[in-house]
């Protein structure tokens, strides 16, 4: 509902017609915070899924410029690091399925930014390079990717950054 301009002229006028509008939200925030969690304090997946909807919300935000999705920005870097991979061995690595990676790819194609090329050792597999636009977009994605990495370390400070990434690091490499 929007706000009249008399209503708005009250409220920049008197303080307490100002606090009093914003009650209601610190209402809200009191609510959030009065609501028990239950079982769910005992469960560490219940964190790490609160924890990885914030990091891809402010990731994609991110990247949205770019119009880069996480899954594209994952591709576009391996790609990166292992010119001609293999489209098996990339789904592989990201623990994606190959049908959803062929998406991924159709649309970093589409727009230029990659090109599957018939392997030399295996005619019936494709080699995967970036093209030179693909370059230059993941190097800006790249900038962008590491602002929102130093809002991570900001959020959690580096010590704890660090303990958590190797952490889910070495959680990674025992799970495969």
């Amino acid at each position: 509902m929007p706000v009249s301009s008399q209503k708005r002229a009250l409220l920049a006028a008197s303080p307490a017609a100002s606090q009093a509008a914003r009650k209601p939200r610190l209402r809200r925030a009191d609510e959030r915070n009065s609501v028990h969690l239950g079982a769910l304090e005992q469960h560490l997946g219940y964190f790490i899924r609160r924890a990885q909807v914030w990091v891809f919300t402010d990731f994609i935000k991110a990247l949205k410029a770019l119009e880069i999705s996480p899954a594209q920005y994952s591709v576009l870097v391996i790609i990166d690091a292992n010119t001609g991979l293999s489209q098996s061995a990339l789904a592989k690595t990201l623990g994606i399925q190959r049908a959803r990676l062929v998406r991924v790819l159709d649309r970093l194609e589409a727009r230029g930014l990659t090109r599957r090329l018939q392997s030399a050792d295996d005619g019936r597999t494709h080699a995967l390079r970036l093209t030179p636009k693909g370059q230059a977009t993941l190097r800006r994605a790249r900038k962008l990717a590491d602002l929102h990495e130093a809002r991570l370390i900001d959020r959690l400070g580096s010590d704890s950054y660090r303990a958590m990434k190797s952490l889910l690091r070495d959680f990674q490499m025992s799970a495969m």
